[in-house]
């Protein structure tokens, strides 16, 4: 199987990469990615020479573009994705054309081309907010909050829309909040973990009371795979985790792990119409495809603090310019910037 992989530089889509390239000998992956502020060539550093890999630098909203880097695949894996979500507050058009109008052109190119399958990648996000006691199935409403989550909302009803009306051999994920190595560290716990290392601010929105449903990106790697080889098209599989934690006690234990202590936290204003909680029912994975997670939280954590202290020189290429124009302004400033909306 030749896999096209949309955003494969990304934190994700990198380490699908990886897993896949890992386990499926007879498997070749063509990397598209344009190489925006988190779509970074080293995290597939040792790939790159590998025979069944090659990488194509190019824009998902660019039809030609695609089309050409395409041909001759059989299936897509769609990563490729504005994601952050305090980014979609402050500048929603970015957002809105990667996840939009990129995804439009990816299911108009693979349509034209006949791809034999078409795994579109979500987020749990897409659901909105979760009462306490409430878990979303894949059927529930999609209630988005933020223009990040309203894009993807969007990005996934295009898809479905393509399965109803032409018969298009498109299936969905929708995954939880993914951690672990090669994460930019602008997102919450690889910005939690390389601020205690360096003894900085830990910024926390509002009152830290945000649960969230944390999944290892292995174990979503391994989720993505089953999707694409045995998911039924047209269907939609939620990918969640093993533990929901409250975002302040996760950094908590982070600091506990670390050796550091609770002074480093650093309340700040919250994001605007931040959800409360996320969480979902996966038994359609386990039922269907015999997928559950498999790496919890503790032993995650651990990993994921050792990787980064480990790749310091990695860390160092990522804290470039536009990451630190953007934490300046959103977090060492965030009083300024929550006015300026």
């Amino acid at each position: 199987m030749k896999i096209f992989v949309t955003g494969g530089a990304g934190f994700i889509g990198s380490n699908f990469i990886r897993h896949v390239l890992s386990l499926k000998k007879d498997y070749q992956i063509v990397n598209y990615d344009k190489l925006t502020y988190a779509g970074n060539l080293a995290n597939l550093d040792g790939v790159a020479e590998h025979t069944k890999y090659s990488f194509v630098k190019g824009d998902i909203c660019d039809l030609q573009a695609v089309e050409k880097a395409m041909k001759g695949c059989h299936a897509v894996v769609h990563f490729a994705a504005e994601s952050h979500v305090d980014r979609s507050i402050y500048e929603p058009g970015p957002v809105i054309e990667t996840n939009m109008t990129g995804t439009a052109v990816m299911l108009q190119v693979a349509r034209k081309l006949q791809v034999e399958k078409f795994v579109h990648i979500s987020t749990d996000e897409v659901y909105g907010d979760m009462r306490p006691g409430q878990f979303a199935d894949e059927e529930s409403q999609l209630q988005p909050s933020s223009p990040y989550s309203a894009s993807k909302a969007g990005s996934d009803l295009l898809v479905r829309s393509y399965v109803r009306t032409y018969g298009f051999p498109a299936v969905i994920t929708r995954s939880s909040n993914n951690y672990g190595p090669y994460q930019f560290p602008e997102k919450f716990l690889p910005l939690v973990i390389t601020n205690a290392m360096d003894n900085k601010a830990l910024p926390i929105y509002g009152d830290g009371k945000q649960q969230r449903d944390w999944l290892h990106v292995e174990d979503n790697c391994r989720g993505v795979l089953a999707v694409l080889e045995r998911g039924r098209e047209g269907q939609v599989y939620n990918l969640g985790g093993i533990d929901i934690e409250e975002n302040l006690s996760v950094v908590k234990h982070v600091l506990r792990l670390m050796g550091k202590p609770e002074s480093l936290l650093s309340y700040v204003k919250d994001r605007p119409g931040h959800d409360r909680r996320y969480a979902l029912r996966c038994e359609k994975m386990e039922k269907e495809l015999g997928w559950t997670p498999s790496i919890p939280l503790e032993q995650g954590l651990l990993q994921t603090i050792d990787w980064y202290k480990n790749n310091s020189a990695w860390l160092a290429g990522v804290r470039g310019g536009d990451y630190r124009s953007y934490y300046a302004k959103y977090y060492e400033n965030r009083d300024h910037s929550l006015q300026a909306i």
